[in-house]
Order: structure tokens, then sequence, then C-alpha cells
């Protein structure tokens, strides 16, 4: 099956190629060292690197208080951040800086999987959450080099799609794979799929040991102060198409009750900023972009957040949180930098990617779920008109994610003989 597997990558690669360079047309982003989609041009790490490898930034901003340790724990060691999206490499770049080196994971052609290998000699590979890549795994075992997944989950509906392929990923998951599953659910998902259960682990969800600046609250608030003063002001955060149209109808509805709110609308991608902004033109709207560095005058009613790495700021300045690809089926975004910092969360009902999570901010009373322009709308007036209470339910969702603390920990502890291990190999 792997084979089969294999061949099928080479068959499908003029097709990534393809879209891969589509996408590039629109944003030039998805060009940016494309030889490394294909094998060529990594970096060449000679001291035997750490590997951690995060899809985009969701799983980048997750693995930060992860990557902090290994550095801490590894000072003489590279630490390699892999990301398939370009802004999850711009994300690590404003995390980092020249504290880990990034390069872009290959397609998962045999040929192209040796370069990578080969160029950047990983000694311990972490792999946050859900990736399974054959390939890769396979190269892994095969050069015996210990390899962890890190939070891991995995849907219902991932497990049917996986089960049709049952002996390929019975294979894949057999090469000494420690599995740090998020929850119980997750862990017997994967021995379904032919885990070894003597290296499934349950450790919880790395995501709980957010690491929010200490600063971030004096930031957001002056941030505020400077170009927004003192109007009352929500978010509408990682927003998808289909979405913005529906956050705007329930911003026109609470301007009617509250004339000088202030919505802070961030799309998730980069490449939606400029057709966002031609949507609050075509709708004239009164809008103020991040980019302008212009203050939000009197008349403004929206502020487009149309940069990168600044949303954890937007929150610290916002009195209620909207987090988007919630009300469209995208399966939602990151809870807990809102809940981190005591805001009211509101969602739409599709949150299958972060559905754990979602349900303990939900049984607690921390967020609210919505399904529709006007319940959105019906939903953040009275948390606007009401500080108390958005305080209130502010506090709850922060008592979520301190009291889920802790995935970390147990993770380096089922770390240390891999830690071992490779003190041994140097």
């Amino acid at each position: 099956m792997r084979v089969i597997y294999a061949i099928l990558t080479y068959v499908l690669l003029p097709v990534y190629a393809i879209y891969w360079i589509v996408r590039g047309i629109s944003n030039h982003t998805y060009w940016d060292r494309m030889g490394q989609r294909f094998g060529l041009g990594f970096p060449q790490l000679t001291k035997g690197s750490i590997w951690v490898h995060a899809v985009s930034v969701g799983e980048v901003q997750a693995s930060v208080p992860l990557v902090r340790a290994l550095i801490t724990r590894f000072p003489d060691r590279q630490i390699l951040i892999t990301t398939v999206t370009p802004t999850g490499a711009e994300h690590v770049r404003s995390l980092f800086n020249d504290d880990v080196c990034h390069c872009y994971i290959p397609f998962e052609t045999p040929v192209a999987v040796d370069q990578f290998f080969n160029a950047v000699k990983p000694v311990l590979a972490l792999i946050m959450e859900t990736e399974i890549w054959p390939n890769l795994y396979h190269a892994c075992g095969s050069r015996k080099i210990p390899l962890v997944l890190v939070s891991a989950r995995i849907s219902p509906k991932s497990v049917k799609n996986y089960r049709r392929l049952l002996p390929l990923f019975r294979e894949t998951l057999s090469h000494g794979i420690l599995i740090a599953a998020q929850g119980e659910a997750d862990a017997k998902r994967f021995l379904m799929l032919g885990a070894n259960p003597d290296r499934t682990r349950i450790t919880g969800n790395i995501k709980f040991d957010i690491e929010m600046p200490a600063d971030l609250g004096i930031r957001g608030a002056k941030l505020r102060h400077d170009i927004i003063g003192n109007r009352p002001v929500w978010i509408a955060a990682s927003t998808h198409e289909g979405e913005e149209e529906q956050v705007l109808s329930a911003h026109k509805t609470i301007l009617q009750s509250i004339p000088d709110v202030v919505l802070i609308l961030v799309p998730r991608h980069p490449e939606r900023f400029a057709v966002v902004q031609s949507l609050l033109q075509k709708q004239q709207w009164k809008y103020v972009t991040r980019t302008s560095h212009k203050s939000v005058s009197s008349a403004a009613q929206v502020l487009l957040g149309d940069t990168m790495g600044e949303l954890p700021l937007f929150y610290a300045a916002s009195d209620v949180a909207f987090v988007g690809g919630t009300l469209v089926p995208v399966g939602g975004h990151n809870l807990l930098e809102p809940g981190a910092l005591g805001l009211p969360v509101i969602t739409g009902p599709h949150l299958f990617h972060t559905q754990d999570i979602a349900d303990l901010f939900t049984e607690v009373g921390a967020s609210k779920i919505v399904q529709s322009a006007a319940e959105l709308a019906d939903a953040v007036l009275p948390l606007i008109e009401d500080d108390d209470l958005a305080q209130e339910i502010g506090q709850k969702g922060k008592q979520v994610v301190a009291s889920n603390k802790g995935a970390l920990q147990r993770l380096l502890v089922l770390l240390e003989p891999l830690v071992e291990q490779v003190n041994r190999r140097a």
C-alpha cells in the first residue's frame, strides 16, 4: 500500500505544482522558496536539528511554549520549524526571529522527503496535532528518528476517511511513534487506526499552555486609546469568505442601538485583505485600515485589521470577541487567545476543528453560539451595554484556560527518554 501511495505522490506532483503556481498569482508569498516544496533549497543544518512541524498560524501559535522549552533544554541544537502555509512561515519569523530555522515541508514524494532529511538532519521530530504524512513518518522510522505527535487529535470524520486506507495508516503509525493525544476520544481513534497502545498517551491540549505577553493588556489599552478613544469595541477575528457579510450585517444592527461602537474586522488570510476592503467600499462603510496607521475618526465604524501578527493585540483592545470560521463550515479557530484575555467569546455553530475546547467554554457559560447575523447582533449588544456581564463571562473563559494548563509539562515528561537518546547520539 505504501508503494502505491508513493507512486500516487509522483502522479499528483504536476497537479500540486500547478495549484501552487496559480495560488501565487494572486498572492506572491506562495512562490516564496518554492523549490523546498519539491525537495530543493533546504537549509543545511549540521548539528542535528530538533524538528517541529506546524501547518499554519494556529499550529505555530500553539507550538510556542514547546519551542521555548526546546530552546532552553537544547541550547546547542538548531531548532527547525516547518510549515505548509506562507502565513505560518511569517508567524514563525515574527515570534522567534533568528532563534529558530524555518523551511517549508516538502510534498510527499520519496525523493523530496529524502532531500529534506539529508539537509536538515533531524534527531527528534515533533508533529503538531493532526498531520499524518506516510512517507515522512516512514523516513523517520527507517532513520530511527524519534517521532512524537504533539497534542494529537483526530475527528470521527477523519477516522472514517483514514479507515478506507487502513493498511497504509496502520503501517504509517507503526514506526515507533509516540502519540501524545489531546483526550481519551482522540487516543481511541488513533488506536483504531493501528497505533501502538504502549506508545499512546493522553497529555491534554498544549494550546492551553498559551503564553500571552505580560505587557499585552497594556499595549492593547494603548492601541485603543491612541486610535479608537473611549468608544466601545468588538472584534470579529479570523473571518472567512461568506462570513464578513454576516458580521457587517450584525454590526449595522448594533450601530442602531450603540451608534459609537467600533468593529475590528480581521480576515483570517492576508490574500483576502483587499477583498474585504472592497466589500467595505461596496457597502459604503466608513472604515480605517490598520496599515494606514490612521486613527479611527468619530465617523468611522470599522477598523480593518489588514496586518499579520497583531491579532492578540486587537483582542486586547476589544470588549467582546467573535471568533470566525464558525458561521461558515470552516470548523473554527483558536478560542483560547480571547479566553486567556478575559473576553466574552461568541462563535457560530461550525466548531468541528476546535470542538473539545468549544464544549468546555459553552459548558461553563464562557461563550455563546449563534446561528445567524441577527443572533450575532443580539449576542454582542448586551455585552457591550453591560460591562459587568461581559467581565463575568470573560472571567469564566479565563478560568477554563487556567484550569486546563499542564499539557506541556506532561509532554516533556514523556520526552525525557527521547531527550536522553538525543544526548547519547550527541
